[in-house]
């Protein structure tokens, strides 16, 4: 009986996955079980792997396997360009577009006077002084269109204004949309035609 309430349990937990229903993660568990040396085995170790080793760059606030992430320590990258997000999944999400060959800065969020969420619950200080440290020349405003990501890019332009140039994604990301559940074309499109805030 313990292995049908394991199975219900992986099932259960996998269902809590963005993405996945019930319906969804019963089909991935069961395929995953079939096919155990060809999936849950690797998978397995990997969750076991990436478990341990997955952590927050401490310099931009990437997810990797090392202190620094792999684009903080690439020295093809042009330092003066400062691309900032609201989460990780927003930064792979322009990774995948190929196009912006510049460094980042995940904010882990959005300011929400609603949830009590300020600058200092962001890494809003810590983008003042990358700006600062880093000789930035470009800050890119990469914020998901909704009320929440607008307030934060004015808090930052506000903050910033003076100091930097200040520009922000424009065509393709539509209002209220999220940059990870956009394609690639759109985000080089909206890569492509920024423009000052």
């Amino acid at each position: 009986m313990r292995d049908d309430n394991d199975i219900e349990a992986l099932i259960a937990m996998m269902a809590r996955l963005p993405g996945l229903g019930p319906r969804s993660a019963r089909r991935a568990v069961l395929q995953m079980i079939r096919k155990r040396s060809l999936l849950l085995g690797p998978l397995a170790e990997l969750m076991t792997r990436v478990a341990r080793d997955a952590r927050e760059c401490l310099n931009c606030g990437n997810i990797g396997t090392q202190d620094i992430c792999e684009i903080c320590q690439d020295n093809q990258r042009n330092n003066g360009l400062l691309c900032v997000v609201e989460d990780v999944s927003d930064l792979w999400a322009i990774e995948r577009s190929g196009v912006f060959k510049g460094r980042y800065h995940v904010l882990g969020g959005t300011l929400s006077a609603l949830d009590a969420i300020g600058p200092e619950e962001l890494r809003i200080p810590k983008l003042q002084s990358r700006v600062e440290s880093e000789e930035v020349t470009e800050v890119i405003l990469a914020l998901n269109a909704t009320i929440d990501g607008q307030t934060t890019a004015h808090y930052i332009a506000d903050h910033l204004e003076g100091r930097v140039t200040l520009t922000s994604l424009a065509q393709g990301v539509p209002i209220g949309g999220e940059l990870d559940y956009l394609d690639e074309g759109t985000i080089t499109a909206a890569l492509n035609a920024r423009k000052t805030v």
